[in-house]
């Protein structure tokens, strides 16, 4: 096993090495300028079609509102709170700058993703709308270029076991255990029954669940954050200067801090903020593809808001709680360090529940949308005959990831490579299809139509 682990440890160095970095960063960059920095300048725009379409009526399989929600409560999970604290442990106050950074350009990413998924969207046999890289892959480059699609395939149906499964269970059953000393197999069994019952339903199910899961337990969440910013802010202006100053300096070795350099900033920030936001993963369009809307570029516009609410907003309430209380020196690492940033923020010990229930439904959330990738990962596969053994599977998967023989390092090491094997055929396609993707858009904004539909 630690032969393996090694292996796949050698693996990550190169599949998250510079040019992993630079591939995210540089597509992000050429669909953001390729755009027009539409999706910085239509952000106001996306919130209205977001609450336009909680009622949509168009073809699809769910409202684009719970689109973005089901993608949304995959996204937004332990990469928002212990993603969040890893990036700033080994990469120092820079890495959230960098976090930064590829989610400004990750909206384009994901405006494309989402785009591209309900141009090239296809009916299943049940008559459910199906899409995601593997079909604008297909569908878009030509069967040519099937292998990609397969690719992505097989990598997003192993991946979804690692980032949206074991290491979420994983998470929970640590975090629950340490506050309410709760046993760690019992929360993955309760985990797993909840998650059944969800998954019974299918995709308007998730839908429906993520609907109203997600925007509660993020206000529940951003509001303690925010209280402690609040109640911290003449910290704020020393914190943002250590960010942006260690963003291109090292950052010395204080108190439990190790010391970061500049590449470690970057490496870290960058990895982590892909993580938590998925830009450029090609996971989230798998939901989009179902929304009920007449346009692709309607449901780009709402996609793009994913990246900015993960990442510009919650990852960012985590980051900056961790600075402005001083626990980013104080040698923990991962929930453990978050949960003692908000300790140190709110009193009466408070802090400690809210990262362990907001961490819990997170998970939870997290879980249940990545069920739905990893089944249309299956399905494009092995057909539609294979999503009930695959739910089986995935439900018996997440007491597992609560056993105490399993190590939290590796499964995470597991997930982010597996990860960047994602992104690789997703950027690539979408490199490919951009000028679609651009002529939709010219196309979109141009009707004067849509301009009087939209005003």
């Amino acid at each position: 096993m630690d032969a393996l682990i090694a292996h796949i440890s050698t693996i990550n160095g190169i599949v998250w090495g510079p040019a992993m970095l630079a591939l995210l960063a540089g597509t992000g960059l050429y669909l953001t300028l390729g755009l027009k920095l539409l999706p910085q300048r239509k952000l106001g725009f996306g919130f209205k079609m977001l609450w336009r379409g909680r009622k949509s009526t168009a073809e699809g399989d769910i409202s684009p509102f719970n689109a973005l929600m089901t993608a949304l409560s995959a996204t937004v999970g332990t990469g928002n709170i212990a993603g969040v604290a890893t990036a700033l442990f080994f990469g120092g106050p820079g890495a959230l700058f960098w976090m930064w950074a590829i989610a400004v350009v990750g909206m384009a990413t994901k405006f494309c993703e989402a785009a591209l998924a309900v141009h090239f969207r296809e009916k299943d046999a049940r008559g459910n709308h199906v899409g995601g890289p593997m079909y604008y892959i297909k569908n878009g480059l030509g069967h040519k270029w099937k292998w990609l699609g397969i690719l992505f395939a097989i990598f997003g149906m192993l991946a979804g076991f690692g980032i949206g499964n074991t290491i979420q269970s994983n998470s929970v059953a640590d975090a629950l255990q340490s506050t309410f000393g709760v046993a760690p197999l019992l929360t993955g069994i309760v985990i797993a029954v909840l998650v059944a019952l969800v998954l019974i339903g299918g995709i308007k199910r998730i839908g429906e669940v993520a609907g109203k899961l997600v925007p509660i337990m993020a206000l529940f969440y951003v509001g303690g954050g925010l209280a402690i910013l609040i109640m911290h802010a003449s910290e704020l202006p020393e914190a943002f200067g250590l960010i942006f100053y260690h963003a291109f300096n090292p950052a010395a070795a204080a108190g439990g801090f190790a010391g970061a350099t500049i590449w470690a900033a970057m490496r870290f920030g960058i990895a982590r903020g892909v993580f938590s936001n998925e830009a450029g993963l090609g996971s989230a369009p798998i939901a989009h593809a179902a929304a009920q809307t007449s346009n692709p570029v309607r449901q780009g516009t709402v996609a793009m808001l994913g990246t900015f609410i993960d990442t510009i907003i919650i990852c960012s309430i985590t980051g900056l709680v961790i600075m402005v209380t001083g626990a980013w020196q104080s040698g923990e690492n991962g929930a453990s360090l978050s949960a003692h940033a908000f300790n140190i923020g709110l009193p009466g010990g408070w802090g400690q529940y809210i990262v362990s229930i907001g961490l819990a439904i997170f998970a939870f959330t997290t879980i249940i949308g990545w069920s739905f990738y990893g089944e249309k990962c299956t399905q494009f596969l092995f057909g539609e005959r294979s999503n009930i053994p695959f739910r089986v599977l995935w439900v018996l998967a997440i007491p597992l990831g609560t056993l105490p023989m399993v190590d939290l390092g590796s499964l995470w090491l597991v997930a982010d490579t597996l990860n960047a094997m994602m992104a690789i055929p997703n950027l690539i396609a979408l490199l490919l299809l951009s000028p679609v993707v651009f002529r939709l858009t010219r196309d979109y904004f141009n009707d004067p139509v849509n301009r009087l539909q939209d005003s």
